[in-house]
């Protein structure tokens, strides 16, 4: 297997529904500009409340890997 190189970045995803659909919203994204995804890992899940304290939406931040392709 040839050397590689890959980088990471941080995302945060949000929905009205769940961390999970966050998550996803957030590679759905990425995948739409970034080639070779490789690895998402969930490293923070919050809430957005309103002043009544009732959850507005879901937020999952996610350091997400791909293939590095240097010039």
């Amino acid at each position: 297997m040839p050397e590689s190189v890959y980088k990471v970045i941080e995302l945060i995803g949000t929905s009205k529904d769940s961390w999970e659909r966050a998550a996803a919203n957030a590679v759905e994204q990425a995948a739409k500009s970034l080639r070779d995804l490789r690895i998402a890992e969930v490293v923070k899940l919050d809430m957005q409340l309103d002043e009544k304290g009732t959850v507005e939406a879901y937020r999952a931040k996610l350091n997400v890997s791909f293939k590095f392709e240097g010039t």
